[in-house]
């Protein structure tokens, strides 16, 4: 299915590292374009600071509190979910194309080494992610994925 050029080290890391930093960047585009940041990090920031004083009050045992803090689940329950669709959203939009591709790839690379991991060669020995494509991709996801996170100022370091 992809050329035989890119069936072959070095082209073959190449276009994975390439892959996943495309997907990366328009999922993280996507994201930052389908939800509001600022908002989702204040409503992570009070469900936090709702689940600090839950836990006290309940370490505590302090009844009066957890009361008062058992009044505001129903909103802190109604945060949460507007949290969980902010991230359903873009997962919806990117799910089946990434399965598309990831056919593809199966396809494409199947018994085919992608890329060496420096002491250990193009397998991992962990029964998950003995197949290069798939730690190599990974790897690479989360280098890509993290960096564009901060870029679009989606996540932000505290």
């Amino acid at each position: 299915m992809l050329p035989d050029f890119l069936l072959e080290m070095p082209f073959s890391t190449l276009f994975i590292f390439l892959l996943a930093a495309s997907i990366s960047s328009l999922t993280s585009l996507a994201n930052r374009l389908l939800t509001n940041p600022e908002k989702s990090r204040a409503w992570r920031k009070e469900i936090m600071e709702w689940n600090a004083e839950f836990r006290k009050a309940r370490r505590e045992g302090d009844k009066k509190l957890l009361e008062k803090v058992m009044k505001k689940q129903q909103y802190i329950l109604q945060l949460q979910t507007k949290m969980s669709w902010q991230t359903m959203k873009v997962w919806l939009i990117f799910f089946g194309p990434i399965l598309v591709i990831w056919q593809v790839l199966g396809v494409s690379y199947v018994n085919t080494d992608i890329a060496y991991f420096p002491g250990i060669g193009p397998n991992l020995p962990l029964p998950l992610f003995g197949s290069s494509l798939l730690w190599w991709y990974l790897l690479c996801s989360f280098l890509f994925s993290t960096l564009f996170s901060h870029l679009f100022k989606i996540v932000t370091v505290e």
